[in-house]
């Protein structure tokens, strides 16, 4: 007989520092999601690098919950933010509307996995809790230090669909957005998956792959594999691509040394070079348990179709060698829908304080939603590269 739910206490208490909660009690909670970004290994790196702090714009106030015993029975993952970056659910637009009219728009509270835009449970329950108890504590707990700290609103993004669906019924505002997934369909191999698709686009991606691979060595280096002379060239193709994407990259060299040191098992890096030369590219993926998650891509010389070879084909590659169901490969691009990666649907959840803004955002989001639903049904029926009826696995097409 499964044992009744554990029931929480109403008091929630709220954490400058994950340090303060400790990874025994924070990993009781989030280890059994199998999600890599909210691990407090991976938090925790966060904030000891430094990429994540007040001076940055992402001040920690994790939020714990306590059972009937006194220990932990959920966490969430919650920061005082003094901008809107780093976030890639955007709200500039409300921001500004807001701030025209007389408000203040910041600071606010930002539920997340800081510079992440990767689905994953974000109000998050011990699995012998009640689960209504604790997203109920912490939700409610969310909402109070947000009045308390006169913050303007209180964002959830990226939270499994469940979540989002029982925030939408106690009052949160719903969301809904799109990225490009890859799913495994029970493949054995490369050819396989490519025994799916048309044939245009079977011998469109063959032909890619030749192009992108001729002349390169190209490695996947995860665990002990890992030094940090590979860290040293990622870090340079991750500055030269974030300095030119977002002006300012998120995250620093310490980052990157602490991820070594604590989840080197969680990386999957993929680097490329000619024999003999330097590296020239690569590709940084963390495994989770039942997905592949795709988080940054940095050159420092042009190749045709490398950025395909090592962020989307190889991610494939390794996907199905690791028996993953999934890969996400990170925010917007509707390229990578010729490359097997259908639109897929992702969530958030606001609740803003003053009505005179809350009213039109829930108008917008209303109509927003209708439009995204309808783009990922048109974007699938016309664009999806596979067919109907798959080829037999490895033809020669």
């Amino acid at each position: 007989m499964t044992p009744d739910p554990i029931g929480v206490q109403s008091a929630v208490r709220v954490h400058r520092a994950i340090g303060e909660i400790g990874k025994a009690a924070w990993d009781a909670c989030a280890g059994q999601t199998g999600d890599p970004f909210v691990s407090y290994d991976f938090l925790s790196i966060l904030e000891e690098s430094g990429c994540v702090s007040a001076r940055t714009g992402w001040a920690p106030h994790h939020l714990t919950v306590d059972d009937e015993a006194g220990a932990v029975a959920g966490v969430m993952p919650l920061y005082l933010k003094s901008h809107s970056q780093g976030e890639y659910v955007f709200d500039h637009a409300w921001a500004d509307a807001y701030e025209r009219a007389g408000g203040r728009y910041y600071p606010k509270l930002q539920c997340s996995s800081p510079f992440s835009p990767v689905t994953g449970s974000r109000l998050i329950v011990r699995p012998d809790v009640d689960v209504d108890e604790g997203r109920s504590a912490l939700l409610g707990g969310a909402l109070t230090l947000c009045e308390r700290l006169g913050a303007s609103s209180l964002h959830v993004t990226f939270p499994v669909e469940d979540e989002w669906r029982w925030m939408g019924e106690r009052g949160m505002l719903p969301r809904q957005d799109q990225q490009y997934h890859w799913e495994n369909q029970g493949y054995a191999a490369f050819d396989d998956f490519l025994a799916a698709l048309s044939a245009n686009r079977r011998k469109t991606i063959r032909r890619e792959r030749r192009d992108a691979q001729d002349g390169l060595e190209i490695v996947a280096l995860t665990g002990d594999a890992l030094t940090e002379e590979h860290w040293d060239a990622f870090f340079a193709f991750y500055m030269d691509t974030g300095g030119r994407k977002w002006g300012r990259p998120y995250l620093n060299r310490r980052f990157f040394s602490l991820l070594h040191e604590r989840m080197a098992d969680k990386v999957l890096l993929i680097l490329a070079r000619r024999p003999g030369g330097p590296w020239i590219a690569g590709a940084l993926n963390l495994i989770g348990r039942d997905c592949l998650y795709g988080r940054h891509w940095g050159c420092v010389e042009d190749v045709p179709f490398l950025h395909f070879e090592l962020c989307y084909y190889q991610a494939i590659e390794h996907a199905i060698r690791l028996g993953l169901p999934r890969v996400e490969a990170g925010a917007q691009g509707q390229h990578k829908i010729a490359r097997g990666y259908l639109p897929s649907a992702v969530y958030s959840a606001h609740w803003i304080a003053d009505p005179a803004l809350r009213e039109p955002v829930a108008r917008y989001l209303e109509r927003e939603r209708e439009a995204v639903e309808s783009d990922i049904e048109m974007l699938t029926e016309e664009f999806s590269p596979f067919r109907h009826t798959p080829d037999p696995p490895r033809d020669g097409g």
